[in-house]
């Protein structure tokens, strides 16, 4: 059986940020998966000043000697790989989108979701709009730019309508903090989303694959929240910076975060949901969704968050595992396909 030829397609054109944040996950997982007896890997490595590199691996002294190369260039060399697929593995707006898109073109199938439907998911009130037409529930809320002024009554959310790891999210308990929290998420983006605050039950995540052609539903992860300490989840419950300036995992222990059990009756109510969300946006291969479960046990849908780096650490990794499913075989299912899409 020949080998078949991956590509990792990591780091980030728009800031450092997101360019360690890629490297840290697909660093995992080229560690992980790493079955020399089928897989070759390749990795692409672009950095904020939309430069390319080819690294033997990502560590900063193989990057440092690695040559910089222009997009042209960089076309030039990946076409004269043959590249069976490609994983994506960059979290910024133009890594899940535009760098997507020049595989389309170039006609080399990668593993998860599209770039249009990566839009669509990064911002959080077009994917709302979608999924609550579908007939999902979701919170009320409005989009506003710059000078608009917020008409849903304390308490409530107010988030950048396209950040992840909750940066600039906050709850306002009191009109007064308007604006105050409308400047604070005005930072990271030119329209923010205030929504109605949904009392608090729990709050899960839910990730679907694909096998077969066919959704399946893994484990949900459950999130430390609490209606008096701890409402809402922020930055610091899900990235940490370490003294030498990287950064890692804070939600990745038992204490912040858990699996459900499969038996708790939440469990089939939000896969069905997450179904009916995957559907209504066009995912293909996997998907996953944060859920708000009020003290009624209704789900309603927050956002989407459509990639897996397929790391140890990657949620849907993590829920895969769960449900008995290694993290070859979760990388095998989507490679699947992924190839038999062609």
């Amino acid at each position: 059986m020949s080998l078949l030829r991956i590509l990792h397609l990591v780091g980030s054109a728009q800031d450092d940020f997101y360019c360690n944040l890629s490297r840290l996950y697909a660093q995992d997982c080229l560690a992980a998966t790493a079955e020399r007896s089928r897989y070759e890997f390749q990795i692409a490595y672009i950095t904020p000043d939309r430069q390319w590199r080819f690294p033997s691996s990502l560590s900063l002294e193989d990057i440092a000697v690695a040559q910089a190369m222009p997009l042209f260039e960089a076309i030039q060399f990946i076409t004269a790989q043959n590249i069976d697929i490609v994983l994506p593995q960059m979290f910024c707006i133009p890594g899940m989108t535009h760098y997507r898109a020049l595989f389309d073109l170039l006609k080399i199938p990668y593993i998860g979701n599209t770039p249009d439907i990566m839009a669509i998911a990064a911002h959080k009130a077009r994917a709302k709009a979608i999924v609550e037409a579908a007939g999902v529930k979701v919170p009320r809320g409005e989009l506003l730019r710059p000078g608009e002024v917020p008409t849903i009554p304390p308490p409530a959310i107010v988030k950048p309508v396209s950040s992840d790891n909750s940066l600039g999210v906050v709850l306002v308990k009191d009109v007064n903090e308007y604006d105050a929290a409308l400047k604070k998420a005005f930072e990271y983006n030119s329209e923010v989303v205030v929504e109605a605050f949904i009392e608090l039950g729990r709050e899960v995540r839910c990730g679907i694959i694909v096998k077969d052609g066919e959704l399946v539903g893994l484990p949900l992860e459950e999130y430390l929240v609490d209606p008096h300490e701890k409402p809402i989840r922020n930055y610091a419950d899900k990235l940490q910076q370490t003294d030498d300036g990287n950064l890692r995992f804070a939600a990745k222990d038992n204490i912040k975060s858990w699996i459900v059990d499969p038996n708790d009756p939440i469990t089939q109510k939000v896969q069905e949901v997450a179904k009916k969300c995957h559907q209504a946006l066009g995912c293909r291969h996997y998907s996953l969704f944060d859920f708000r479960i009020d003290p009624k046990g209704q789900p309603w849908f927050l956002e989407a968050g459509l990639y897996c780096s397929f790391a140890p650490k990657s949620v849907i990794s993590s829920m895969a595992k769960a449900a008995g499913i290694s993290l070859n075989e979760l990388l095998m299912i989507g490679i699947n396909e992924t190839l038999g899409d062609q």
